[in-house]
């Protein structure tokens, strides 16, 4: 049982418009992730670390992403096991990345 997330957020440089550069967290889908084989990710709901998978999914899934930390998927809303406990409240992850 893994959690089958579709769209994480990556780190992208933007230009303000005073001509300095930033980085900001923007939704991306987990297939163009790892084609453009972004360095920095994480999940779009709890920010915690997320393995990628779609190069080689064995069952035909399609890409997608995965908790690498149970505690995270019990309390994030996208993770499988917050989705067996109704009633459970979201928190952030205990290890974001920020």
């Amino acid at each position: 049982m893994a959690d089958e997330i579709y769209h994480v957020e990556v780190k992208r440089k933007f230009r303000r418009s005073d001509g300095q550069n930033e980085l900001r967290w923007v939704v991306r889908p987990v297939a163009d992730v790892i084609t453009e084989e972004s360095p920095e990710y994480r999940c779009k709901d709890c920010y915690g670390k997320v393995k990628l998978h779609g190069k080689n999914v064995a069952d035909g899934r399609a890409p997608h992403a995965e908790h690498r930390s149970r505690q995270d998927s019990e309390y994030c809303p996208a993770g499988t096991y917050f989705r067996q406990n109704p009633g459970r409240t979201p928190k952030l992850s205990l290890n974001p990345i920020e």
